[in-house]
C-alpha cells in the first residue's frame, strides 16, 4: 500500500568551493542529528547558509514552489546532492500539511508519477533518500536501531493534530519501541502564536495537549503553541527514544528560513537514508 492513513555521517571540517557561492564549511551548512542511530544511517537538516539564491531566498533555498529563481534552486539541489555524496536521485514530495505517508520504493521503482501529495515517506532499501522541506514546521527523522528502516515526516500543527507521526510509525512493521526519532529545526513556542481554534483542535484529540499551550495575553484568546512538546508527547506514547528539539527557526534569521517571521522565504530540507 502506498499510503497509511489514520484510524548519520562523520564529516571532517572541510570547505565547499563552488563558482558563485561563498566558501562555506560543511559543518556550518548542515545539521547532523546527535542520536543513537547506526553509523550507516545518514541524516541531516540543511540551513540557509551557502547556496545560490538571492534576496528573501538568500542562500540555500531548496524549494521550487516559492518564487525563487528556478535556476538557482536547481543549482542548490545539485549542490545538496554533491555535498552529501548521494548515490541516487532525490524525490520531493508535494507537501499539503496532511498525514499521508509514501513508500519511497514507489519513486525508485518508477511506479508512481511525481510530484506526489504526501507529508512523510519511509524506506527499508539502501540509498533511497526520504526528504521533506520545512520553514517553521517540525521535521522529524526516524530510524530503527538496526538501521534497516528510515523515515521522515513533515509535522506542522495540522499534521501533528491529525496523525502524521502516528501514520509514519505505523508504516514500520516492527516494534515501535525499536525506533529512534530526531526533532529538527522548527519554530519554538515563544514565537508560535495561534488562536484558540488551533488549541481546541488538539484538545479534541487529547486533553493532555493543553500542557503545550500558554496564554499569550490574558485579554485575548491567543496562545503560544509548543510543537516540540506535542511531538514528544506523541512519541512517548510509543516509548520511542527521542532527541533534538532545541533549535528555533524564527530566532535565527541568519541560519534558518522562517515563514512566520518573513512570509516570503525559502525552505530547508531534512533527509535520511540507509547508506550502503
Amino acid at each position: 500500500m502506498p499510503f497509511h492513513s489514520v484510524k548519520a555521517m562523520n564529516f571532517k571540517t572541510m570547505n565547499v568551493k563552488t563558482t558563485g557561492v561563498k566558501t562555506t564549511s560543511i559543518k556550518t551548512k548542515y545539521i547532523r542529528p546527535q542520536w543513537s542511530a547506526p553509523d550507516h544511517v545518514r541524516g541531516f537538516s540543511t540551513t540557509r547558509i551557502g547556496g545560490y539564491s538571492l534576496a528573501e531566498y538568500a542562500g540555500f533555498n531548496l524549494a521550487e514552489h516559492v518564487e525563487d529563481n528556478p535556476d538557482n534552486v536547481k543549482k542548490n539541489r545539485n549542490l545538496l546532492f554533491s555535498d552529501l555524496a548521494l548515490k541516487r536521485s532525490l524525490f520531493w514530495l508535494d507537501q499539503v500539511h496532511g498525514t499521508d505517508v509514501l513508500d519511497a520504493e514507489l519513486f525508485y521503482q518508477n511506479i508512481q508519477t511525481f510530484p506526489f501529495q504526501a507529508d512523510a515517506s519511509y524506506s527499508c532499501k539502501p540509498n533511497q533518500v526520504c526528504t521533506i522541506m520545512t520553514a517553521d514546521c517540525l521535521p522529524i527523522l526516524f530510524c530503527n536501531r538496526r538501521g534497516s528502516w528510515v523515515g521522515a515526516a513533515h509535522a506542522g500543527w495540522r499534521g501533528l493534530a491529525n496523525g502524521v507521526i502516528q501514520n509514519t510509525i505505523d508504516c514500520y512493521s516492527g516494534d515501535p519501541t525499536d525506533l529512534l526519532a530526531w526533532l529538527g529545526p522548527a519554530i519554538c513556542q515563544k514565537h508560535f502564536e495561534v488562536g484558540d481554534d488551533v488549541r481546541q483542535v488538539f484538545l479534541k484529540f487529547n486533553p493532555n495537549y493543553s500542557k503545550a499551550f500558554v496564554s499569550s495575553n490574558a485579554e485575548s484568546d491567543k496562545f503560544y503553541c509548543d510543537l516540540y512538546m506535542i511531538a514528544r508527547m506523541i512519541l512517548s506514547e510509543y516509548n520511542i527514544e527521542t532527541s533534538g528539539g532545541d533549535l528555533c527557526t524564527f530566532s535565527e534569521s541568519d541560519r534558518f528560513y522562517s515563514y512566520r517571521r518573513d512570509g516570503e522565504t525559502g525552505r530547508m530540507a531534512s533527509l535520511i537514508w540507509i547508506n550502503r
